[in-house]
């Protein structure tokens, strides 16, 4: 009874974390699944892995099917497959009657890897075991067995990389995902002779080398010290502060908590932890900052030479002798922003797409071909040097940043962000632009513009400025879910591995992130922890070592090493319109306060 009931909580919080958001679950609860837990995973070996395929490396170069042999659990384990990477779901359901498997097959073709779920009761089955074979062929073929450990004997012609639980569970159907992306670590051998290919001390380890998925307690937290931050939530979203948010914790590599709080819009639907925001301000640190630390480390960019050296059109500019350090510190001297919409003439826009009219802005709204290159550009390299040495966040130098950084790789950041981290990451929805490659109803709305593009914002950056440029910008323009937030940032946690692969030095990573100005507080590009106490910034209890960034539509990440912490915050405050409520209740930094509490406490 104990078991059922157990299994039953489960998959009820499995709906709530791997879902729509966070279980709320008792502590005690908890600790009785991290129980069954550890002990499926005891009872797991990872078998014919001699090359190794397991945990998946190179993400960018897989195209990735989940295939179900009469598995009942595929919804749990292709929920879990889909936050490591995109994965298309087949059933042999659907292919009846056994014949069809050919068809099946056939509509495998263009997945060049492809990850068999079967119950031990069906590799009695022929038709199944044909249909392994035949694939494994000419495909890279993962097999998570579940079942009874004598169901291994009829896999014995078959060389795929094999991961086996004694359990066939929904618990399983959770887990078994994560060892084959790395999200948990393999180390078990067969303890009994199978067969003459699966005899005694069988069984090959890795390392966890990606977020895994689990509850608090996993991460010694107690999950009732989080409970006050649906109370917070909800007192956002009751006092209009936003119409709805997302919070991910991410302690030593595991997500803790990921819940979905309120709706798209007042009265919309309900927001899911899958959801894409509007990261403003954010995109400084998650899309132009890591381009530069790349090109740094390449020896392609130096942070103390002048802009000059990059830019020529800044050769007879009182931008020339600027070192590209004073643009990354916001000590460059540049105003803080320009209002390029005010200036927007009626000749400028149209409101459908033409050779004249080619850059989309917003829904029914073209602005006119070169308008950043002929207006904005120009306005920008002239525009005053009135505080250089002193410390004024603008946002000019994050226009200015992408300007260097494409010069200097000759890729536009889009792309270049897209080849170089997000797709070898696994991030599925991070990117500029994100109406090119999502439905409206993925994607969480910003203000309904009254005044500027006379419409509501649906995938179309909030930035006037970034907008104006074509949506994609150094300073604005990324879109992305909490999930893939927690990825980019784990890896910086890391000190820039992630899933077995090395995207930066770990000095690069120190250096950029660490204190780094002698007038504030500032890292190269990132914002950081404030010494000064009585601003309790980001929060009070957050660490000397924090770094992270916020965005003005309501976003915010926070990485704090000293507590192996993620923190991300996502939300729509600029709707229906512009609210300072989001600020100046408190909401991120006192959620903020309630994780370092409940990390501080322990269990």
């Amino acid at each position: 009874m104990l078991k059922n009931n157990l299994v039953q909580s489960f998959i009820i919080c499995l709906t709530a974390i791997f879902s729509l958001g966070a279980c709320a679950q008792e502590h005690q609860k908890n600790e009785d699944l991290l129980k069954l837990n550890t002990t499926i995973i005891q009872r797991t070996v990872l078998l014919n892995n001699q090359s190794a395929l397991v945990p998946f490396t190179g993400l960018n170069e897989k195209t990735i099917a989940s295939v179900s042999l009469d598995f009942g659990f595929q919804a749990i384990s292709d929920s879990l497959l889909n936050k490591y990477s995109k994965i298309t779901s087949f059933s042999s359901a659907g292919y009846e009657p056994s014949a069809d498997l050919y068809k099946l097959e056939d509509d495998l073709k263009l997945f060049n890897t492809v990850i068999i779920s079967i119950a031990g009761q069906e590799a009695t089955n022929a038709k199944y075991i044909n249909f392994i074979n035949s694939l494994s062929k000419n495909k890279q073929v993962v097999i998570a067995l579940y079942g009874e450990q004598k169901s291994l004997a009829a896999f014995d012609a078959i060389n795929a990389p094999l991961v086996w639980s004694q359990q066939y569970s929904p618990e399983a159907a959770a887990l078994i995902p994560q060892v084959i992306f790395g999200g948990i670590a393999a180390g078990n051998k067969l303890t009994t002779a199978v067969s003459g290919k699966y005899t005694i001390g069988s069984g090959f380890s890795t390392l966890a080398t990606r977020l895994k998925y689990t509850l608090p307690e996993d991460a010694g937290v107690n999950s009732d010290n989080l409970r006050e931050i649906d109370n917070i939530t909800a007192e956002a979203i009751n006092a209009h502060a936003a119409p709805g948010m997302v919070v991910l914790v991410a302690k030593d590599g595991k997500v803790i908590f990921n819940k979905a709080y309120g709706s798209h819009t007042y009265g919309g639907p309900a927001d899911k932890i899958t959801d894409i925001f509007d990261l403003a301000s954010v995109t400084k640190i998650t899309a132009t900052t890591p381009m530069v630390m790349r090109l740094v480390e390449e020896n392609k960019l130096k942070l103390d030479t002048n802009i000059g050296a990059y830019i020529a059109l800044a050769r007879t500019t009182a931008m020339n002798n600027i070192p590209v350090r004073e643009v990354m510190l916001h000590q460059a001297g540049f105003i803080p922003y320009i209002p390029f919409h005010d200036s927007v003439k009626p000749t400028d826009h149209s409101s459908d797409s033409s050779a004249a009219y080619p850059t989309k802005v917003a829904d029914g709204y073209f602005i006119r071909k070169d308008y950043f290159r002929d207006v904005m550009w120009p306005r920008m390299l002239n525009a005053p040097i009135r505080t250089r040495g002193q410390y004024v966040y603008s946002d000019i130098s994050m226009y200015v940043m992408r300007e260097i950084v494409e010069h200097v790789s000759g890729e536009k950041l889009n792309e270049y962000t897209q080849e170089n981290f997000y797709d070898p990451l696994g991030m599925q929805t991070a990117g500029f632009l994100p109406r090119n490659r999502f439905s409206r109803d993925q994607i969480i709305p910003t203000e309904q513009d009254t005044y500027f593009r006379k419409t509501l914002l649906v995938g179309y950056v909030h930035d006037q400025g970034a907008a104006l440029a074509g949506g994609v910008s150094g300073h604005a323009g990324l879109f992305a879910s909490s999930n893939d937030m927690a990825i980019m940032y784990q890896m910086l946690l890391n000190k820039g591995t992630y899933g077995g692969q090395q995207y930066f030095k770990p000095e690069t990573v120190t250096t950029f992130t660490s204190k780094q100005s002698n007038v504030s507080r500032r890292g190269l590009g990132f914002d950081r922890w404030d010494p000064d106490l009585a601003k309790k910034y980001p929060s009070a209890t957050a660490s000397p070592q924090t770094f992270g960034h916020t965005g003005y539509t309501g976003t915010a990440v926070w990485v704090d090493p000293s507590r192996g912490l993620v923190y991300v915050f996502l939300s729509n405050r600029v709707n229906p319109g512009v609210t300072d409520k989001l600020v100046k209740m408190g909401i991120r930094s006192r959620i903020q306060e309630v994780i370092n509490s409940a990390i501080d406490k322990g269990l």
